[in-house]
């Protein structure tokens, strides 16, 4: 399983879910829970979280109609930048 799309030089390859179907280029809230792989067990509210990380400007999502998507790059790119900031608190 690759991480990111033929589109994008800095991601290429497939992205899959976990179940291990291929990952669309627009994705529901739903779907971003999944890729994202937040919490959905417990008292945790992923939509709570995705909700903060729009407000802290970390992750752009896109209004189609009435409902917020997210592009498989920004998923991506959002995924990147948290693993290089961690990485970086890492001793």
């Amino acid at each position: 399983m690759g991480i990111g799309n033929n589109n994008n030089n800095n991601f290429p390859g497939t992205v899959y879910f976990p179940s291990g179907l291929p990952v669309p280029e627009l994705l529901t809230e739903s779907e971003a829970i999944i890729l994202l792989r937040l919490d959905t067990n417990g008292p945790k509210h992923p939509e709570k979280t995705l909700q903060f990380y729009r407000s802290e400007g970390l992750l752009r999502a896109t209004k189609v109609g009435k409902r917020l998507r997210y592009t498989k790059t920004e998923l991506l790119r959002f995924l990147e930048e948290q693993t290089e900031r961690t990485n970086g608190d890492i001793s």
